[in-house]
C-alpha cells in the first residue's frame, strides 16, 4: 500500500478514536453554558466529519474496505444544523452524548491487512 494511503487510514482512525470524548465534551460545554465554546467545537466536529467522509471515499476508490454510514453522518450534521437555529442548546447536547458520541464509538475502524 502506499504510505500516504496509510498516512491518511492512521489519521481516520485517530479521529474516530478521538470523536466519542469530543462529542461528550461538546454537551458538557452546551450544559454548562459554554455556548461559544461549544459552538467553535460544534463547527471543528462538522468540519472532521466532513474530513472523515471525504477521507472514506477516498480510500474506497483506493481499494481499501472502509464501512460507512456517510448518510447517518449527514443526517446528524442536519440535525444539530435544526436544533442550533432554534437555538435549543438542551438538544443539541442530548444529540451529541446520546446518539452521536455512541454512534462513533460503535462506528467501524479501519483495520489494516498485511
Amino acid at each position: 500500500m502506499q504510505n500516504v494511503v496509510l498516512e491518511v487510514i492512521e489519521s481516520y482512525n485517530e479521529y474516530l478514536n478521538k470523536l466519542p470524548s469530543g462529542c461528550i465534551a461538546i454537551a458538557n460545554k452546551l450544559r454548562d453554558d459554554q455556548i461559544q465554546s461549544a459552538l467553535s467545537s460544534v463547527k471543528d466536529f462538522s468540519e472532521g466529519v466532513i474530513w472523515l467522509t471525504e477521507a472514506a471515499e477516498l480510500l474506497k476508490k483506493n481499494e481499501v474496505n472502509v464501512t460507512s454510514n456517510i448518510d447517518k453522518i449527514h443526517e446528524f450534521l442536519t440535525e444539530i444544523n435544526n436544533a442550533l437555529e432554534i437555538q435549543d442548546f438542551h438538544l443539541v447536547a442530548d444529540l451529541f452524548e446520546y446518539e452521536i458520541a455512541e454512534f462513533f464509538e460503535q462506528y467501524s475502524r479501519i483495520v489494516i491487512e498485511q
